[in-house]
């Protein structure tokens, strides 16, 4: 369940009786309101409270400072740099400590975002073919090694100030999983380059978001995938979802009928012992639900709720307790 950020007291209320114990928090600042260059120390504070007033956790902010010319090398990367490093001084001083972050300037992008699935339910979807060609962004053509290098670059400069605030770096996987589009080389989209993250800066901050859905979309081993990168302790934060396809095309589905065996999942986790924040992530939009963000299905409030009700089982049947589930 996304409840929104910020949240209101109807749906943190919904969220402590469906038995969640954590919130992910969205960006500092008023809803409405631009990113600021550099989020101040009084609004991250702010935001915490608001969370742990009612009784739950702020476990992970999920959102980006503005990150444009840092991740495309464009004139004045150093000042973005330098204006997050104080980000990640703000949010160690604020108490929050994972900043779950993208590196792509086209974000998560879907082809249809409501295909029909059981019973009607609306899920997006994804085809590479329907976007092959489509015309290039203002930025033309960004190659993945110019994205890698500027990764690498900005990585280097971040990390021993995260690792001073105690702010864990969890990148999430390019969605979908292929390269380029529009002209944008898109680098992490493999087993293989969340290898090559980890080992570009041995850091207990430097991880991943490991979003399940993704290394799906890859058709990676996900079991084996937990194993390595929990055993690492490389997995700060995970999105639990699942597709069923292959890079190049595929649909989001329920938890319980995708192409990943959840429980087997589960069951890797409690084997490298992570018991950090999880979320259900992308969900269907369900009947009946007309509460819901982004005007298409992945972020209903019927479909989250379903999805926390298959995670509690399956956690409780490895577990035998809740890890730290957060809406």
């Amino acid at each position: 369940m996304v409840v929104g950020w910020p949240p209101t007291q109807e749906r943190i209320r919904l969220a402590r009786q469906l038995g969640v114990n954590g919130l992910v928090g969205g960006l500092p600042v008023e809803a409405g309101q631009p990113n600021p260059e550099v989020w101040e120390f009084l609004p991250l504070l702010h935001s915490r409270e608001l969370v742990e007033d009612q009784g739950l956790r702020l476990e992970v902010i999920e959102s980006d400072p503005p990150m444009d010319r840092i991740i495309l090398g464009l004139p004045g990367r150093d000042e973005q740099i330098e204006n997050f490093r104080k980000t990640l001084r703000n949010m160690g001083e604020a108490g929050i400590h994972i900043l779950a972050y993208a590196f792509t300037p086209l974000g998560w992008m879907r082809t249809s975002l409501a295909k029909p699935t059981r019973g009607g339910a609306l899920v997006t979807a994804f085809d590479y073919e329907l976007v092959k060609d489509a015309p290039l962004t203002e930025h033309g053509v960004i190659t993945e090694d110019q994205i890698w290098d500027n990764w690498t670059y900005f990585i280097k400069k971040v990390i021993p100030v995260a690792e001073e605030a105690k702010v864990r770096l969890a990148l999430h996987p390019d969605d979908p999983p292929v390269s380029p589009i529009r002209g944008i080389g898109r680098p992490f989209r493999s087993v293989e380059a969340f290898k090559r993250v980890i080992d570009t800066v041995d850091s207990d901050c430097n991880g991943l978001e490991f979003c399940q859905g993704c290394f799906s979309e890859m058709g990676a081993d996900i079991p084996e995938t937990i194993r390595y990168f929990g055993r690492r302790k490389r997995i700060f934060y995970v999105h639990f979802r699942d597709v069923r396809g292959t890079p190049a095309k595929f649909e989001e589905t329920f938890h319980d009928e995708g192409q990943t065996d959840m429980l087997a999942a589960i069951r890797a986790y409690k084997e490298v012992d992570f018991e950090g924040p999880m979320r259900p992530d992308h969900v269907p939009m369900m009947e009946g639900d007309e509460r819901y963000m982004g005007g298409h299905a992945g972020y209903t409030m019927l479909g989250r709720i379903y999805a926390i009700g298959y995670m509690k089982g399956l956690i409780e049947a490895v577990y035998g307790k809740s890890v730290r589930q957060s809406p």
